[in-house]
C-alpha cells in the first residue's frame, strides 16, 4: 500500500502500514510512473492535470473510489474557489470510458460537515479474451 501526501505528518498514522511518500503531486512528474494498483482510493482532492494518471494508476480488475468537492460548496464552506470544485458529471467523464461506473453521487451531504462532493466507484474491467467465432453448428432437434 502507498499513501501520498504534501503533509507528511498527515500520512504519520500509515506508518508501518503503507509506504509513505511526501511529496506535492503539483509540483512534479506523476511520481508512479506507469505502475498500477489494484486500488486507488482519492479523497478531498482535485489537481485537474493529475485526473488522467490517476484513472491509468487503477489496474485491470482494480477499483477507483474518488470523493471531492464539487460546485456549490463555496455556499456552505470550504474550499471556495472553482479551480477545487468538480463540475457537473466532471468526474465521471475522467473515468469513463477507461473505467466501468459502479456507483455515482453528485450533490449534498450533511455529514461528518455540510458539503456538496462527487463520489464515484469504478473498476478497469479485464480485457475480454479473443476467441475466434466456431462455424454455426445445425439447430437441435427436439423431440417435444
Amino acid at each position: 500500500m502507498h499513501a501520498v501526501d504534501r503533509d507528511g505528518h498527515a500520512l504519520e498514522p500509515l506508518r508501518g502500514i503503507a509506504k509513505i511518500l511526501v511529496t506535492d503531486l503539483e509540483t512534479g512528474p506523476w511520481p508512479f510512473g506507469t505502475q498500477t494498483f489494484g486500488g486507488v482510493v482519492v479523497t478531498n482532492y482535485l489537481w485537474r492535470p493529475l485526473l488522467p494518471h490517476i484513472v491509468r494508476a487503477v489496474a485491470i480488475s482494480g477499483v477507483l473510489i474518488y470523493e471531492t468537492f464539487a460546485l456549490g460548496n463555496e455556499t456552505v464552506g470550504k474550499p471556495r474557489n472553482p479551480a477545487f470544485l468538480l463540475r457537473p458529471g466532471e468526474l465521471l467523464d475522467a473515468a469513463r470510458p477507461a473505467l466501468r461506473l459502479i456507483a455515482y453521487e453528485d450533490g449534498f451531504v450533511q455529514t461528518p460537515k455540510p458539503a456538496y462532493v462527487q463520489r464515484i466507484c469504478a473498476v478497469r474491467e479485464p480485457i475480454p479474451a479473443q476467441v475466434p467465432f466456431a462455424s454455426a453448428a445445425p439447430p437441435a432437434k427436439y423431440n417435444l
